[in-house]
C-alpha cells in the first residue's frame, strides 16, 4: 500500500494543541468533537479548501480532524484534558493561562514518559505511544469503515431510491405526512413532511436530498431557502457528503429560516440507529486464564 502523501498545507497536530485549549475555554470548559474542532478551524483561521482535504484518498475523514484529535490526546497526556465514554471532551483545570501554554514542552513531556518496549528485533517503540495511536484511532475511526461502505453504496442506488430512503427515515423518525415530491424546476426541493414536538406543536418541514461525495455549499444552501420561502416551517437537507463551514454557518443565519443539515456521517449513524439496512452484531470472546489453572 502506498504511503499517504503528507499535505504540508494542513496545521501540524502540535500547531493545534493552543487552539484546542482556546477552543475549550470559548466553549466553556467542555465539548462535543463537533464542537471543538468546528471552534478551532475559527481560532487557527484554517481556509475552506484545507478543511476539506481528506485523511487519504479512500477515506471520509478530514485530515485536519486526524491530526485534531492527536491534539485532543496529547493535552489529555499532559494533564489537560480528559474524555467521556460519550465523545464530551473537558478542560481539567478552569484556570488554564492560554498564553503560558508551550507546544514544545507538552510534546516533550508525553513523548519522554513513554516506557520503551522492544517490540520487534532492531526496532523499538513505546507503550505510551501505542496508547496514543490506539485513543486516536478510537476518536477518528469512528467514521470506522462500515460507515465507508454504506456510504459507497448509497452513493451507487438511484436518485430516486434515496429520496425513498429520505422518506423513510423521516417516517422512522417520528415525522407524518412525509411525501417525495422531488419535480425538475421545483426549486430542489425533494419532499416535505410534518413533525409534531410533544403532541402539540406541529412543523412542517421540506427536505432536500445530496448524494453525492462532494460538499454542500453556502450558496445551495441559500438556493434551498429561497425556494422553501412560505412553504415550510423549517428546511432539511441529506446529503452523503459534507457541509463546507461556510454552509453551516448559512443554515443557521440569524433572521433566516432554519435549516437543518444531516452529512454522510450523521445519515450513517441515522441508518444504524433506526436498523435500517444496518445491523449491529455482538460477538463473543473467550479468554483463557493460564494462571486460573497453575494454581489449581
Amino acid at each position: 500500500m502506498a504511503r499517504k502523501r503528507y499535505n504540508l498545507t494542513v496545521p501540524s497536530f502540535d500547531e493545534l494543541l493552543v487552539p484546542t485549549v482556546k477552543a475549550l475555554v470559548k466553549l466553556g470548559g467542555s465539548g462535543s468533537v463537533e464542537e471543538i474542532n468546528n471552534l478551532v478551524y475559527e481560532i487557527a483561521k484554517i481556509p475552506e479548501d484545507v478543511l476539506q482535504i481528506p485523511h487519504s484518498d479512500s477515506d471520509t475523514r478530514k485530515e485536519v480532524d486526524y491530526r485534531l484529535a492527536w491534539s485532543k490526546t496529547y493535552l489529555k497526556k499532559f494533564g489537560l484534558l480528559e474524555n467521556s465514554s460519550r465523545g464530551i471532551w473537558a478542560l481539567l483545570k478552569t484556570d488554564i493561562d492560554v498564553s503560558n501554554l508551550d507546544t514544545n514542552e507538552i510534546v516533550r513531556y508525553v513523548r519522554e514518559r513513554s516506557t520503551i518496549d522492544k517490540v520487534e528485533k532492531n526496532s523499538i517503540t513505546t507503550r505510551s505511544e501505542i496508547n496514543i495511536q490506539k485513543e486516536v484511532e478510537d476518536e477518528v475511526v469512528d467514521t470506522e469503515e462500515w460507515k465507508d461502505n454504506l456510504l459507497e453504496i448509497l452513493y451507487n442506488i438511484t436518485p430516486a431510491a434515496f429520496e425513498r430512503l429520505a422518506q423513510r427515515i423521516l417516517r422512522e423518525s417520528g415525522f407524518s405526512q412525509v411525501e417525495v415530491t422531488g419535480k425538475v424546476g421545483d426549486g430542489g426541493i425533494d419532499g416535505k413532511g410534518i413533525v409534531r414536538v410533544s403532541g402539540l406543536l406541529s412543523f412542517h418541514v421540506i427536505f432536500q436530498c445530496k448524494r453525492y461525495k462532494g460538499s454542500v455549499s453556502p450558496s445551495q444552501i441559500r438556493d434551498f431557502r429561497g425556494a422553501m420561502q412560505g412553504r415550510a416551517d423549517k428546511g432539511l437537507v441529506i446529503t452523503t457528503g459534507t457541509f463546507t463551514r461556510e454552509a453551516i454557518k448559512e443554515a443557521t443565519r440569524d433572521g433566516a429560516p432554519p435549516i437543518d443539515l444531516i452529512d454522510g456521517e450523521l445519515l450513517c449513524d441515522k441508518l444504524k440507529e433506526l436498523n435500517l439496512g444496518v445491523t449491529t452484531k455482538l460477538t463473543e470472546t473467550v479468554e483463557i486464564k493460564n494462571e486460573w489453572f497453575i494454581n489449581l
